[in-house]
């Protein structure tokens, strides 16, 4: 059997793993808080019976909360739903408050072109609050055009002025900021990490902000600096969550759209949860990221 340090040593020198066959048994039950609604009626299903996962949470556009309620429908017991919308509409809020009141147990992904801490998104921070329900948020910096909920370095002041909403973070410049010196154009940054980045410090710092490790961008997190993620991941247990994002059909890989060498081919979902099983080192750690606290925070 290989070693952890082994492995670390492995995931240091390339973030790329082995991810094909039948549905691996991660030795405990599995939520992914992060799938998208597939084109396919059991496409949603067909990916997560592939990566092993037994429970999603669904994350579409508040105009498809019919039609993901009839996937949900077709298998009962397995999924549940956040709805997002375009913040910058003048019926974001309507469209959510109808979401929520359909069954929605969150608003995101929220991936709109407005500043984190705009009149925008405080509109639906408020709104969330209200409902008692979390907010999921894409975070990328970038040329004009690619700059998503941008900001990250003022996040800590919504954070404060919005100690009632749960927030959850994710995508690239949110794990980009482990590092103190994340470049602002790099969406998967190389490197060992340079602790004190701010994603690490609002993390510790304020109880209603988690993280989401799904995508490209949270398994790059994992695998730049394999040291410092088993250091995180243990300082953060409590916070952090395990999410796919994963573009692939089949949760094997089979249609995988990323141009990332080191990703294609591959399932995301199979990738992160490999990482997470040698760099957690024990099956309560593992359990407590990769299912407790999705359970515990959605009351799945």
């Amino acid at each position: 059997m290989t070693s952890r340090r082994a492995f670390l040593a492995t995931l240091a020198a390339s973030p790329m793993l082995p991810a094909a066959g039948p549905a691996p048994d991660w030795g405990s039950p599995v939520i992914d808080i992060h799938l998208h609604p597939r084109r396919e009626a059991s496409g949603e299903t067909r990916h997560m019976d592939g990566c092993g996962v037994s429970k999603a949470v669904i994350l579409g556009s508040a105009s498809l909360t019919a039609q993901t309620r009839r996937r949900m429908d077709a298998a009962p017991g397995r999924m549940k739903f956040f709805a997002s919308v375009d913040a910058s509409r003048p019926d974001a809020i309507d469209a959510l408050k109808l979401a929520h009141k359909d069954g929605a147990i969150g608003f995101g992904e929220l991936k709109s072109m407005v500043p984190c801490d705009g009149p925008e998104m405080r509109r639906i921070y408020d709104l969330a609050a209200d409902r008692k329900v979390p907010v999921l948020l894409h975070f990328q910096e970038g040329p004009p055009g690619q700059v998503f909920n941008g900001g990250i370095g003022r996040f800590a002041s919504i954070l404060k002025a919005y100690p009632k909403t749960i927030f959850i973070g994710h995508a690239n410049s949110f794990w980009a900021n482990l590092s103190t010196d994340a470049p602002p154009d790099e969406a998967y940054p190389k490197g060992r990490i340079k602790r004190g980045g701010i994603t690490d410090r609002l993390l510790a710092d304020f109880p209603n902000l988690y993280g989401d490790l799904s995508a490209n961008s949270g398994r790059n997190a994992l695998g730049r600096d394999p040291e410092f993620a088993a250091d995180f991941l243990k300082r953060h247990q409590n916070k952090l969550m395990f999410g796919s994002d994963c573009p692939c059909q089949d949760g094997q890989g089979a249609g995988q759209v990323s141009k990332e060498a080191w990703i294609q081919d591959k399932c995301v979902a199979r990738e992160t949860l490999t990482a997470l099983k040698q760099l957690t080192g024990n099956a309560a750690l593992f359990r407590k990221i990769t299912h407790d606290n999705a359970a515990k925070l959605f009351q799945l």
